[in-house]
């Protein structure tokens, strides 16, 4: 009788283990897609991820670099002060009104043939406001200044 209750405490085991490891693969594969990484130019630049990667590119919008074309779709170029990315937007909502030139942004998208192509855009919601991976990066090339300094 022990050696019934001994199979079944490492069949049980094993089932488990199992489930567990099925379960984990799944939430991995399920969220491939919903956990976007963070890059500035410098880091595209350096090592330019696969076309297929959809991630974050994040700096600031170089003066003089937006260029409007049909409907919502506008090109410009995102820079961190030390590389330059050209970007093109081709979405289904217009430009955010704070969407300006000099101002940071983060673009997700992806990189293709030296061009990123970004599928939304976000910009700052206030004068002072800047995302946090984006001031990191341009603290770090030595273009960021506090406005508030």
């Amino acid at each position: 009788m022990k050696s019934l209750k001994k199979r079944r405490r490492v069949q049980v085991l094993v089932a488990t283990a199992v489930a567990l490891f099925i379960a984990t693969g799944t939430i991995g594969y399920a969220l491939r897609d919903g956990i976007n990484l963070y890059r500035s130019p410098s880091e595209v630049r350096a090592s330019a991820p696969l076309p297929d990667e959809y991630f974050q590119l994040g700096g600031l919008v170089k003066d003089g670099s937006i260029l409007n074309r049909d409907g919502v779709a506008f090109d410009f170029v995102i820079t961190d002060g030390a590389a330059e990315i050209p970007v093109s937007y081709v979405g289904r909502d217009p430009r955010p009104d704070l969407f300006k030139e000099g101002q940071g942004t983060i673009a997700k998208g992806h990189y293709r043939d030296g061009r990123f192509e970004a599928e939304s855009l976000l910009a700052k919601h206030d004068e002072s406001y800047m995302p946090r991976e984006v001031m990191d990066t341009l603290k770090e090339s030595g273009v960021y200044q506090d406005p508030n300094s």
